[in-house]
This record gives structure tokens, C-alpha cells and sequence, in this order.
């Protein structure tokens, strides 16, 4: 029951890393419109910061156009002001109560960075796993020390973390190929 545990635990880890990885490669501009670029940002409202996806619907009508719909057209300009002041590199434009982001398309120059700095992502994401299975072989020969478990308990559950290992790794590289692609690719 213990080792069960173990390895749900261990799993949960791995899926975050993988997550926060999916996370991080939305936020990379791919010369499509897609809400992911913005709905990490956050804006003063009433003194609390809080994410775009909460004060306003995030739509994308068209290829090149994220639209976003304050519930509250008095945060208009706030929303401006920080996107602006992102890396996005866009400029945006209201009608007071829509702000509309044109997405330009990506250069080649800067396709071949961004997938310079996708593949440092994923690398990180990686090492990320890599360090949750260590952590957890490092506890599994922990508890064969302290005879918890036994030694063949040890040799199966450590072929269980390296199997998990290895599926997020694949799951990370699968990631990575679609973010590739969807650089490269022109819109």
C-alpha cells in the first residue's frame, strides 16, 4: 500500500513538470492568435492582482486577432498598460469594451530564436523530471535501508519510476515537436 502511494505521489510530480512545461510553451508566440498568450498576465484590479481569464472573456476570431472582453470596461486601460509593458510585442486597440491584439507574423530570425528557447524550456522540464525521479530513487533506497521494503520491492518500484520517467520525457518531447511545428510553420 505504501509503495502505491509512493508512486502516485511520484507520478503527481511528473505530471506538474509537465504541466508547467505546456504552461510555458503557450506563453511563446507562434505567430497565430491563441488566448494562451495573454491569460497568464495579470492586472491591478481593485488592488488585487488578478489574471486576465478572470476579469474578461479571451477569444480569438480570426488567425492574426486576440480579442479580449472586460467584464468591467473600466479596466481597460489597465489591461493596455500591461500588455504594453509584456514582451509580447504587440500593440493593442480599443473600442472601449474590446481590446483587439493583431498578431504580426514571426520573421525567420526570430522563429529559429524561439526554437532555441523552446528546446532550453524543454531541456528544464526535463532535468525538472529527471530530479523528481532522483529524489524518489533516493527515498526508495532509503526505505530498503531501513527495511521498509524489501529488495525486490526496491528493484520493481524503481523500474516503475524510470518507466514514469520515461513517458513524461516522451510526453515533454512530443510537446516540444508540436511547439516546433507550430514555429515554423507560416501562417
Amino acid at each position: 500500500m505504501i509503495l502505491k502511494e509512493f508512486l502516485k505521489e511520484t507520478e503527481g510530480k511528473m505530471k506538474k513538470s509537465v504541466e508547467s512545461a505546456r504552461r510555458e510553451f503557450n506563453e511563446v508566440r507562434t505567430g497565430r492568435a491563441h488566448p494562451g498568450l495573454i491569460e497568464g498576465m495579470h492586472v491591478d484590479y481593485y488592488g488585487t492582482m488578478t489574471p486576465f481569464k478572470q476579469l474578461a472573456s479571451i477569444s480569438t476570431p480570426d488567425p492574426r486577432t486576440v480579442m479580449i472582453q472586460p467584464w468591467d470596461p473600466s479596466i481597460i486601460q489597465g489591461i493596455e498598460k500591461v500588455i504594453f509593458s509584456s514582451n509580447l510585442g504587440v500593440t493593442p486597440s480599443n473600442d472601449g469594451k474590446v481590446i483587439r491584439l493583431s498578431i504580426p507574423p514571426l520573421s525567420e530570425e526570430r522563429r529559429h530564436e524561439l526554437t532555441k528557447v523552446v528546446k532550453e524550456m524543454a531541456e528544464k522540464s526535463r532535468i525538472s523530471l529527471r530530479t523528481v525521479r532522483r529524489d524518489a530513487n533516493e527515498k526508495l533506497k532509503k526505505m530498503q535501508n531501513e527495511k521498509t521494503i524489501s529488495e525486490d520491492d526496491y528493484f520493481k518500484i524503481h523500474d516503475d519510476v524510470q518507466k514514469l520517467t520515461d513517458k513524461y520525457i516522451k510526453e515533454i518531447d512530443d510537446l516540444l515537436d508540436q511547439k516546433n511545428k507550430s514555429l515554423t510553420e507560416v501562417v
